[in-house]
């Protein structure tokens, strides 16, 4: 399946996506967040179209945007069509709140003649009262009911480029609806914790549900959701993806959790490594350690490490010194060996 230019599904490397926070009506703050959310690592951003000033400013931001843009839509179905006929590369809709069928229809059969996906979003919350009943309340079942639902207002119309989400703030029952539709449709899956919470709470939340479909080989894309500014959310989401070992992109900074021996501020200067190289795609790793005992050991694997001795800073490159190094030096020698790594890339 396409979204514009990124594949996801049948063997494709699950893609990162994240959403804007800015009023979509306002196509140049919005187009300056999706710059930088691509330049953090976003391959795929969300946009939600709340009114027709949003819909109208999708044109333009279509038109600049790095990345492929999804349009968020509740309720009016005439916005799902302003959107598609903007351009957008996908649709995210809840079709039980566009109350008429036959706008469901007449949204699936335009997003069919441009080749658009439609991802259904189910979350845990809005599962309609009769299944909430029917199965007992709020689970994977009921959750996979009103996805069932939804898929059928799509595919009555013959269409079948879904990708489906389905979402709780609970990152086990995401577990367990996720491994049901992954073992009873077809369609791409797109992973995340609704209500994550703010940055270290979503985080954990996240990293523990899709660390476990992920390494059981269920999802396509992932949105780390985040209260506040967005811009964590790609970084995470590669941070998962890096960690799970299925896709590189970015410098992997690893440090030592410090003790009494520590010799250096290693959560100051592992900060400010991460500041230098932030933006660099590199798939290698840059360790701080902040003594003789976990250095050499701990860093040996890194292609670079930053090591505090009782001497000062020793800089080493592939498990070997590279010699000591002025902390106000650092910053361009590191600079300088990671160019070094980058030419050879």
């Amino acid at each position: 399946m396409q979204i514009g230019k990124v594949s996801i599904g049948a063997g494709a490397p699950v893609a990162v996506q994240s959403m804007t926070n800015t009023p979509t009506s306002d196509h140049d703050s919005t187009l300056q967040q999706i710059y930088k959310l691509a330049t953090l690592g976003a391959e795929i951003v969300r946009v939600s179209v709340p009114d027709d000033q949003s819909a109208d400013s999708l044109f333009r931001i279509v038109e600049k945007s790095p990345v492929p843009v999804v349009a968020d839509i509740h309720f009016r179905a005439d916005l799902a069509i302003k959107s598609l006929q903007a351009g957008v590369h996908k649709l995210r809709l809840n079709p039980g709140n566009i109350r008429l069928a036959e706008d469901v229809h007449r949204i699936a059969e335009l997003a069919g003649s441009k080749g658009v996906p439609i991802r259904i979003g189910v979350n845990s919350g809005s599962i309609p009262g009769d299944l909430r009943e029917k199965y007992s309340g709020v689970n994977e079942d009921s959750m996979w009911a009103a996805a069932e639902r939804h898929i059928a207002l799509l595919t009555e119309t013959g269409f079948r480029n879904i990708v489906l989400s389905l979402k709780s703030s609970d990152p086990m029952l995401t577990v367990r609806v996720n491994r049901k539709a992954s073992r009873e449709c077809p369609y791409p899956l797109h992973l995340g914790v609704t209500e994550a919470g703010p940055r270290g709470t979503a985080g954990i939340r996240s990293a523990v549900a899709m660390g476990i479909l992920l390494d059981e080989g269920i999802g396509d894309t992932i949105r780390v959701s985040i209260s506040g500014s967005p811009e964590p959310e790609p970084v995470a989401g590669w941070e998962i993806l890096s960690s799970l070992d299925l896709r590189h992109r970015f410098i992997r900074i690893v440090s030592c959790p410090t003790c009494a021996r520590t010799r250096l501020n290693v959560e100051d200067l592992a900060l400010k490594v991460q500041k230098m190289v932030q933006g660099h795609r590199l798939p290698v790793t840059v360790a701080v350690m902040g003594c003789e005992v976990n250095g050499p050991g701990e860093a040996r694997d890194a292609d670079l490490a930053v090591i505090g001795t009782p001497t000062g800073l020793l800089l080493w490159k592939n498990g070997k010194s590279l010699g000591a190094v002025p902390e106000d030096k650092l910053e361009t020698r590191l600079m300088e060996e990671l160019n070094n790594i980058e030419r050879r890339h």
